[in-house]
């Protein structure tokens, strides 16, 4: 049976701080096959890489990353607790693409534009992408599929995926009319009738968050889907026989 690629959740962040460099530097050493992270403006224009529209959980500060330039951002400490990797920064993107420029994995590069619009966005991060000839190893996604739409008319040669929670329906078909290349989709979804079947007929692939437990991932491998995005990348992989 195939497996499917294992893309690390924000890094390994099972392991250590999510969406650090430590934590990304983990998943390439651990063997996955490419990361997922998530991007967002600071206040004088740069991309950084951070989850939360605020920096409460997984830093030392508090507020909204918007409200902060880089610099004040890097003086701040962003180990989420873990005392281990106390001292962790927030990354950019470009340091980033240069921690993983020789290791081959992909970057699924999810535009945090759900809450925030961040004007621009779409627009610095092509930018960015093709800046550093990553253009073959990103796919963006986003819960703002207006987002995504941005992306393929900046870049239509750029490869996308719609984010989406639970119980859509026709989402093969919808991804299919909008021109993208894959679904992510919440786990529980891979089980809708002949939801597989669709996507494949369609072409569509089908990378599925955030699946932790064995049973999932096991659930994921015998559907077929194309990539689990996982907080346990070397847990995935012994799973699947790649360790």
């Amino acid at each position: 049976m195939n497996s499917p690629l294992v893309w690390a959740h924000r890094g390994a962040s099972g392991y250590a701080p999510e969406n650090t460099i430590e934590a990304f530097q983990l998943a390439a050493d651990m063997g996955a096959d490419g990361v997922e992270l998530d991007v967002q403006l600071t206040r004088d224009g740069q991309i950084v890489v951070c989850h939360d529209e605020t920096i409460d959980r997984t830093s030392d500060g508090a507020g909204w990353l918007k409200d902060y330039t880089l610099d004040e951002l890097k003086n701040m400490n962003f180990d989420n607790g873990n005392k281990a990797y106390e001292g962790a920064e927030i990354p950019t993107m470009q340091e980033v693409f240069d921690v993983l420029r020789d290791t081959g994995l992909v970057i699924n590069i999810e535009l945090k534009t759900g809450i925030i619009f961040y004007p621009g966005l779409e627009e610095a991060i092509v930018e960015l992408t093709k800046a550093n000839h990553f253009e073959d190893r990103v796919i963006y996604s986003s819960f703002n599929h207006y987002s995504v739409m941005k992306i393929k008319e900046l870049d239509p040669q750029a490869k996308t995926g719609f984010l989406y929670a639970d119980g859509t329906i026709d989402m093969p078909g919808y991804a299919k009319d909008h021109g993208v290349d894959a679904l992510h989709p919440a786990l529980y979804n891979i089980q809708f009738p002949d939801f597989m079947k669709q996507c494949r007929e369609k072409e569509i692939d089908v990378n599925v968050w955030t699946v932790n437990d064995g049973k999932y991932l096991k659930m994921c491998q015998d559907a077929g889907v194309h990539a689990v995005i996982t907080n346990y990348p070397k847990k995935a992989l012994e799973l699947f026989g790649r360790k």
